[in-house]
Order: C-alpha cells, then sequence, then structure tokens
C-alpha cells in the first residue's frame, strides 16, 4: 500500500469531498479517467495525487485499487474587501489537506 499527500491545496474541503467519495474504492486507472472528465477544480488536484501515489508504490494503474481518499480542513486566509462607508467584509479562503492511499487490487474485487 501506498499514500500522497497533498498539502494546503487551494480548494475548499467541502467541494473536495465530493470528488472524494466519487472515487473512493475505484480501481485507479478508471478513477483517473472519470476525473479527466470532471469540470470541478478539486477534480484535477485529486486526479494528480491518484497519480502520485500510484507511482510512489511503483505500481500501474490498472493494478491498483483507491483504498482511502480523504479531504480534511487545512489553515484558512483571511482577506479584506473594501465596503461602503469606510467598512471592510471579511474574504475567507479555505484551503485543504488531500490524502489517498491506493493498495493492490485483489481478483475477487476491482471497481
Amino acid at each position: 500500500m501506498s499514500k500522497a499527500l497533498l498539502k494546503f491545496a487551494r480548494v475548499s474541503p467541502t467541494k473536495a469531498r465530493l470528488i472524494a467519495r466519487e472515487v473512493q474504492g475505484m480501481n485507479a486507472e478508471l478513477a483517473l479517467a472519470a476525473l479527466d472528465f470532471m469540470p470541478n477544480k478539486a477534480a484535477g488536484i485529486i486526479s494528480k495525487v491518484i497519480a502520485s501515489a500510484v507511482a510512489n508504490g511503483d505500481y500501474e494503474p490498472e493494478e491498483v485499487v483507491i483504498t482511502s481518499c480523504r479531504v480534511d480542513k487545512a489553515a484558512v486566509m483571511k482577506r479584506w474587501r473594501p465596503r461602503a462607508r469606510g467598512t471592510a467584509t471579511r474574504i475567507i479562503k479555505p484551503t485543504s489537506h488531500i490524502l489517498v492511499e491506493v493498495g493492490p487490487a485483489t481478483n475477487g474485487k476491482e471497481a
């Protein structure tokens, strides 16, 4: 089993979790193909992390399954936007940590 961790990805963890749930348990080759056609920003980021996890274990994408794809909340960047009458509004820019674990596929279970 091998894993890859991307820290402080500039994407909201809530939006990234939607994509992570879709690929969890899938064959890595099928997951990479599916992520290529998703229009979300998080899909491209998670695709790169999956490819990295596969390469970290010296596997081929067709012989591994994504055992875990986890998205955790990271630090939040805080910015200010000027508003009317000399006031300001806070802008919150969330980041996330993305962890992907892949393991060899068993013969009976390939997604």
